[in-house]
């Protein structure tokens, strides 16, 4: 905390980008989201106070379009996030969250992201979260797709089954011995598996479920607040 802070951690002096950054480092970003949203329902409140009785109305009328406009440039920002930017292979190794109590959440773990930031650091904060829970989302849809398109299913069994086949073929007649026949065999493998899989349209299957898991996934890392993050108990 020393490196961040040049004298007093409590100071009021403190620079806006310094202390988000010890906020970001320390675990406590649910902090920033729960600023940003004050903040802007404060600025909302202050706007929609007018003096005069007579241009009540037209302030009213003003600061809901302001609001609505503020709104959706902020929802348009969510197609320029990239909600993988900060995510790293030991997402993945972490335990999954639970689904119930900090994946889905009670009904106030929802709120619309107050400015592009605040969506932009739920969406990258979220993800890194619950990536195992977006993961088993893509399985789970991916099998409904291919629940939905049976030649898909076919076609994802016969590849498997083709590959079991040469597996079981090469350890036979032990082809590891002929590294040129070996590698001629498996191009005209994975073609023959390129084909099944295209001629029976699991690439519709896969595609179909890759979209469905990333507008979840992005939907629900947008308007998912950060909840608190668990930090380790202090030994006394």
């Amino acid at each position: 905390m020393g490196k961040v802070f040049a004298s007093n951690p409590l100071s009021i002096n403190v620079p806006d980008p310094a202390f988000e950054s010890w906020l970001r480092d320390s675990g406590y970003l649910e902090i920033l989201d729960t600023a940003t949203s004050t903040s802007a329902t404060a600025t909302t409140t202050s706007a929609t106070a007018v003096t005069t009785a007579s241009a009540k109305e037209t302030a009213t009328a003003t600061t809901i379009t302001h609001s609505l406009l503020h709104y959706l440039y902020t929802f348009i920002s969510l197609l320029t996030v990239n909600p993988f930017a900060k995510l790293t292979t030991d997402d993945f190794s972490a335990n999954t969250p639970s689904w119930t109590r900090e994946f889905i959440g009670a009904l106030g773990s929802y709120s619309f992201p107050s400015f592009p930031h605040t969506l932009k650091l739920r969406v990258h904060e979220n993800v890194k979260r619950y990536a195992r829970n977006y993961a088993s989302l893509f399985i789970l849809f991916f099998a409904c797709s291919l629940y939905q398109m049976p030649l898909a299913l076919v076609g994802l069994i016969s590849s498997l089954a083709l590959c079991d086949f040469f597996k079981f073929c090469s350890d036979k007649w032990n082809w590891d011995q002929y590294p040129v026949i070996r590698q001629v065999l498996v191009r005209i493998a994975q073609c023959a598996t390129l084909v099944v899989l295209m001629l029976l349209n699991v690439q519709m299957a896969l595609f179909c479920a890759l979209a469905i898991s990333y507008i979840v996934m992005t939907l629900h890392a947008a308007f998912r607040k950060l909840s608190p993050s668990k930090q380790p108990s202090r030994i006394r």
